[in-house]
């Protein structure tokens, strides 16, 4: 619980919040431009 409460209430562990959904975020997008080029490279080779 002491975790918790020291990831939500305190500078760093906010900090550490918002750069684990950045990671996240920049994941998941750089997935959907890779899908998307792929797509497109198939398409593009028939």
């Amino acid at each position: 619980m002491h975790a918790w409460k020291l990831l939500f209430g305190s500078d760093i562990g906010l900090l550490s919040l918002f750069t684990i959904g950045f990671v996240i975020v920049i994941g998941v997008v750089m997935l959907m431009f890779y899908k998307k080029k792929a797509e497109e490279d198939a398409r593009n080779a028939k």
